[in-house]
C-alpha cells in the first residue's frame, strides 16, 4: 500500500507520462501523414532492420553525420521562433532556419540533454544503427523569449543561446495507426519473427551501455527506408521497415525510476559505476527499468553480444575523444575527456571479455 505522499507523486508523474504521451512533436505536427493499418505495422516490425552496414572507424565523429542540413559543430544558427508546444520535459523549442525549414532546438547549459542526446545519437550513428541527427550548435532566434519552453509567447528582438544542440530528423515515413505512436520493446521482443536476432540483441546491449532510460513508445520510431517524402507516401506494405532510438537524451548516466535528468543524463559518476551485467552467468543486461520503460534488464545471447563487441571495438581512441569533446561533456562535468574515453573502454571490455552461454 502507498503511503499518501508517494501515491500523490505516483499520480503526479503518471499524468506527466501521460501529457508526453499525448502531446505533438515536429513530426506529428505535419498533416496529411498516411496512417497503416494494424496489419501493416505488425507486419513492418516482424520483419524490421535496426542495422545497416557502416565503415566504423571511418565515421567523423566530431563532424557527424552529413546529408541535407548538416551543419558543422557550434555553428551559429538564425532562424525565427515558432509557438508551439513540444512534447518532453527537457527545455526545447521550435524554429524556422528559413521558411518551411523547421527544426527541433534543445537549450541551455543546465539541460544535460543537450549533451548526452548528441553523443548517443552520434554512436549509434557510427556503428550502423538509426538515430536522428544533432549538432551542438549556438542560436541566435528572433522572437524568442528569455526561456521559450516555460515563457512561451513570442518576445520582440533576439535571444542567444550559447549552448544548444539542433535536431535532423531521420528522414523516412512513419509506420504508425496514430500520431507519434511509436513501438514498444515488449513489441520489439514478441513481433521479431522475420529479423536478424543477432542485431536486435546488438541493440538491447547498446540500450544497456547507454543507460537508455526513458523507453516509452513515443521514444523509439518505426519507418519505411523505401520512402523519405512523408507528404505523398502511401500507407501500403513497407519494402524495407526500420526501427530506430529516436529520443535518447537520457542516456550516459543510469537508468533512473522516474527518469531524473540530472542523475541520468550525462553523469559521469552514475555512468562510471554502472556494470553492464546484472547477472553474468546469464547475460542478463543491468537496465532498470523505469516506469515508463518498456525494457528491463534484457536477456543478451551470444551471437548478440559479439555483434555488438566486434562493433565498439572498431572504434578508436580518437574517434572516442570526438565523441565527447563534440557533445561538451568535458566542459560542462570539469571531467576530463580522458577519463569519459577510459570508463568508456571499461564498459565496453565488459561486454568484449564474456561469452554468452546458449
Amino acid at each position: 500500500m502507498l503511503r499518501p505522499g508517494l501515491r500523490v507523486l505516483c499520480v503526479s508523474m503518471l499524468l506527466v507520462a501521460t501529457a508526453c504521451a499525448t502531446s505533438n512533436d515536429l513530426r506529428s505536427d505535419k498533416q496529411g501523414v498516411p496512417r497503416a493499418t494494424k496489419e501493416i505495422r505488425r507486419d513492418a516490425i516482424a520483419r524490421a532492420r535496426v542495422w545497416s552496414a557502416t565503415n566504423v572507424a571511418a565515421r567523423d565523429l566530431r563532424a557527424g553525420p552529413a546529408g541535407k542540413g548538416a551543419v558543422a559543430p557550434f555553428a551559429d544558427i538564425r532562424c525565427d521562433y515558432i509557438e508551439k508546444k513540444l512534447d518532453g520535459a527537457s527545455s526545447k523549442f521550435a524554429c524556422a532556419l528559413q521558411p518551411g525549414d523547421e527544426v527541433k532546438i534543445k537549450y541551455g547549459a543546465d539541460n544535460y540533454e543537450v549533451f548526452s542526446i548528441v553523443a548517443a545519437s552520434r554512436l549509434l550513428w557510427a556503428l550502423g544503427f538509426g538515430a536522428d541527427r544533432w549538432y551542438p550548435v549556438r542560436v541566435i532566434c528572433r522572437g524568442c523569449s528569455d526561456d521559450p519552453f516555460r515563457q512561451p509567447a513570442p518576445q520582440a528582438g533576439e535571444r542567444t543561446f550559447d549552448v544548444a544542440a539542433m535536431e535532423r530528423p531521420y528522414g523516412a515515413r512513419a509506420i504508425e495507426t496514430r500520431n507519434d505512436e511509436g513501438w514498444s520493446w515488449e513489441e520489439f521482443d514478441k513481433l521479431a519473427e522475420g529479423a536478424d536476432p543477432a542485431e536486435r540483441d546488438a541493440l538491447r546491449l547498446l540500450a544497456v551501455f547507454l543507460q537508455h532510460t526513458d523507453t516509452k513508445p513515443q521514444q523509439q520510431r518505426l519507418v519505411c527506408q523505401d520512402e523519405t517524402d512523408t507528404r505523398t507516401a502511401t500507407p501500403e506494405r513497407c519494402g524495407t521497415p526500420f526501427m530506430y532510438l529516436h529520443d535518447v537524451g537520457l542516456t550516459f548516466g543510469k537508468a533512473t525510476t522516474f527518469n531524473v535528468q540530472h542523475s541520468s543524463s550525462m553523469n559521469f559518476d552514475n555512468w562510471s559505476k554502472k556494470e553492464i551485467w546484472d547477472d553474468k552467468k546469464r547475460c542478463v543486461g543491468n537496465l532498470s527499468r523505469s516506469f515508463t520503460g518498456t525494457i528491463g534488464n534484457p536477456i543478451i545471447h551470444e551471437a548478440g553480444r559479439k555483434f555488438l563487441a566486434d562493433l565498439l571495438m572498431q572504434l578508436t581512441d580518437a574517434q572516442l575523444r570526438d565523441l565527447f569533446e563534440v557533445a561538451r561533456f568535458p566542459q560542462y562535468t570539469e571531467v576530463t575527456a580522458d577519463a569519459w574515453i577510459a570508463v568508456f573502454k571499461a564498459k565496453r571490455a565488459q561486454i568484449v571479455d564474456i561469452t554468452c552461454q546458449p
